[in-house]
């Protein structure tokens, strides 16, 4: 087994398109970014990529490349996984933390979930998904930022 552990934040500004998990949350918020800076896929595309000892989200799809300025994050899984895969590893565990003051993430827990294990082409009942507030600390305590935490477990390739 091979664990990887990934961690994202991004700026909260104001907005009406704010994506976690690869769903669109209504509401005044928007996350800033190259991409469309949805900080939870790229925490579980950084923990996929450090299980399986392939580098980092930056590694492979840098803020620099215009080729990646405002692509759906869900690309980006869907490419990591990939590489993932051809490394011949099978996701065994994903667990998510969201980290948001103001916005409640607890009624997109599912769809969430439910993203995820569609874009993985896993079983939703190996995918966690909890959200935490900062307890009106720091950038995101104070609603300047979104944060997002993943650890994957990964089965490690029989030779």
């Amino acid at each position: 087994m091979r664990v990887g552990y990934g961690y994202d934040i991004h700026q909260l500004i104001k907005g009406d398109k704010l994506l976690l998990g690869g769903i669109d949350i209504k509401c005044e918020y928007a996350l800033l970014g190259h991409s469309d800076a949805d900080v939870l896929l790229h925490a579980v595309c950084d923990a996929l990529l450090g299980a399986a000892g392939c580098g980092d989200i930056g590694d492979h799809f840098p803020d620099t490349d215009p080729q990646y300025k405002n692509i759906d994050s869900k690309i980006l899984l869907a490419k990591t996984d990939n590489m993932v895969r051809k490394k011949g590893y099978k996701i065994q565990n994903i667990d998510c933390i969201i980290f948001a003051q103001s916005i409640k993430i607890s009624p997109f827990k599912t769809q969430i979930k439910e993203m995820i294990s569609k874009v993985l082409g896993i079983a939703r009942d190996i995918v966690n998904i909890k959200a935490k507030t900062n307890e009106e600390l720091d950038s995101i305590g104070q609603n300047k930022a979104i944060a997002a935490a993943a650890i994957v477990l990964l089965e490690i390739p029989r030779i």
